[in-house]
């Protein structure tokens, strides 16, 4: 048989000063907690620091037996730290590095972008959760509504007192809300100071896409990238993200009757799809490689593509504001536009929501269409 889970596990967590926080990882009964030892390792560039980190670890070593004794005895006489004890940017930080390999790189980089605004809100690093009351959060709220810019730690070239978009105060709000909510599941906290505090609301983006027309005239039209205009138009046919046009491999290409399939897991969602493409989609491909070979090598960054993509938009005569997003937007529009139904458009695009289609049903009604054309001729003719 195989050993059972360790229940109680030795923990490093990499501080900002460099040194390493020492915490215990507890789970028990389907539940994880921690116990933070206030125990820390320090770089060992002297024989002084190896030897002061071999202590330490032999003292967070005999806490964790303590520790097990307790529990196996049936005792687990050893309560959670209190509110007081636990820092809380340490527990952000902590839920942020849990994310790194279980959540796509977005999701995790909107965990790194609210802790900047909760660093730019609260300046004390030392703070715990009992200092994160009702008033804290609602101040943090107000931060976000009035004060919070955009941008404002990206590297790149970009406008940096822009104030923040409504969705992304819902996010970052959203983002402290699952911390302190983590935190009293786990028993950190006995109260949860979030109840009877209202997040934002999500806004309609606007969904920009390309008409059919439109989309043979971007074919017709040279792009200076053609590796970049043949993804552009492969996503346009197929309705793929961009981070999925990047890892698709020839070995994820397949022969299935008439139709080549692509047989991939969604970056975003972790989901495994199966996508039928058509003739002129496979031809965007060009000429098969080596299976692990990239099927679309050459798409550069996101920055650089989008400003291809603009000015091939804008050489093509598209007054539009075209992004490599737009083109699962064209997709989905010009299959319901098509007639497809809304279940088989939300299947090729990979949802797991039917409701996140029906906002492409929003932006493309035809039953509104329909009762606009009904409308009967009240000018005079001449």
């Amino acid at each position: 048989m195989g050993q059972s889970k360790e229940p109680i596990r030795l923990r490093r967590r990499v501080t900002p000063s460099g040194r390493e926080s020492l915490y215990l990882d507890i789970y028990l009964d389907g539940r994880r907690s921690y116990e933070y030892l206030k125990l820390y390792l320090v770089p060992e560039r002297t024989r002084a620091d190896k030897e002061a980190n071999r202590q330490t670890l032999q003292l967070a070593e005999a806490v964790r037996a303590k520790r097990l004794v307790e529990l196996r005895n049936g005792q687990f006489g050893f309560q959670r730290q209190a509110a007081a004890d636990i820092r809380f940017f340490d527990y952000y930080r902590m839920l942020c590095e849990r994310r790194i390999s279980t959540e796509s790189r977005d999701n995790w980089g909107n965990w790194r972008s609210c802790l900047h605004h909760l660093k730019k809100y609260e300046r004390r690093e030392s703070i715990t959760f009992a200092d994160i009351t009702p008033a804290w959060i609602k101040g943090f709220k107000d931060y976000l509504e009035n004060d919070a810019k955009a941008w404002e730690h990206d590297v790149r070239e970009r406008r940096k007192d822009a104030p923040l978009s409504r969705n992304s105060k819902m996010c970052y709000f959203n983002k402290l809300r699952a911390c302190i909510n983590s935190a009293y599941n786990e028993g950190i906290i006995s109260v949860n100071p979030l109840r009877g505090i209202a997040g934002f609301k999500a806004e309609d983006a606007t969904r920009m896409y390309l008409t059919v027309d439109e989309v043979r005239q971007l074919a017709a039209t040279e792009c200076k990238l053609p590796a970049v205009k043949a993804a552009f138009l492969f996503s346009c046919l197929t309705g793929l993200r961009r981070s999925d046009i990047e890892r698709l491999t020839w070995s994820q290409v397949h022969r299935q009757g008439d139709f080549t399939r692509i047989i991939f897991q969604q970056k975003k969602t972790g989901g495994q799809e199966y996508l039928d493409i058509t003739a002129q989609a496979r031809n965007l491909m060009g000429t098969e490689g080596a299976p692990g070979d990239p099927v679309f090598p050459d798409i550069h960054t996101p920055f650089y593509t989008n400003s291809v993509i603009k000015e091939w938009v804008a050489r093509a005569g598209i007054n539009k504001t075209i992004t490599f997003h737009c083109a699962r937007h064209t997709f989905a529009t010009m299959m319901l536009d098509l007639g497809t139904d809304l279940y088989t458009v939300s299947k090729l695009l990979g949802h797991r929501k039917l409701t996140t289609t029906q906002i492409y049903a929003r932006v493309l009604d035809k039953n509104k269409q329909a009762a606009v054309a009904a409308i009967p001729d009240i000018m005079p003719t001449d």
